[in-house]
């Protein structure tokens, strides 16, 4: 039976495609990497995300070694990096749009009112954006601001090239929806 093995024990069977045993790691820690993802990215959505996130890397790539230290240790650590790895992006994603909007073509402009409308289009840009999902976000910052192809992208993120044109497509959609009034 699964749930009596140790915690090694159950990732060898992991890795040996028993996909129940994702099952027992997630019962026996799910609460606990939710819980650190949380108190670090103080968002319940992104905690979500963070807590699937760490047990489908543990099924597909997760290289645990008990003489390391315990299953529970390991995930916390991950879970750990990548909330920080996250805060990072974030600041990254302020600091980029930061310098597209005091790089933006306002100065360019004469007359009082046009800097007005371009501030006001500028300002549901920006909360658009910060209304998409955060993967979203990412994929779109970094094709945009960074210049980086799909395949480039799908590389630093560590995701399926699909899942990358997925993300970008509908993000592009949600953002056209969220801004029907500037596209008219």
């Amino acid at each position: 039976m699964l749930s009596n093995q140790t915690d090694a024990e159950l990732f060898k069977q992991l890795r040996s495609g028993n996909i129940n045993a994702l099952g027992i790691f997630y019962e026996r820690y799910g609460e606990i990497v939710y819980r650190v993802a949380l108190r670090m990215l103080g968002n319940t959505q992104e905690a979500e995300d963070l807590t699937q996130e760490i047990f489908l890397y543990l099924s597909k790539k997760g290289n645990y070694d008990e003489n390391r230290g315990s299953m529970v240790v390991f995930l916390v650590t991950m879970t750990r990096s990548r909330a920080i790895d996250r805060h990072r992006q974030k600041n990254s994603h302020r600091q980029r749009i930061l310098k597209w909007f005091n790089n933006s073509p306002s100065q360019e402009y004469g007359g009082l009112m046009d800097k007005v409308a371009l501030r006001e289009v500028s300002h549901k840009v920006r909360n658009a954006i910060a209304r998409l999902p955060m993967q979203h976000q990412r994929v779109l910052e970094m094709a945009y601001f960074d210049g980086l192809s799909q395949s480039e992208i799908a590389e630093k993120l560590n995701m399926p090239l699909g899942t990358v044109k997925t993300y970008k497509r509908k993000g592009l959609l949600k953002l056209r929806e969220l801004l029907q009034e500037l596209v008219n």
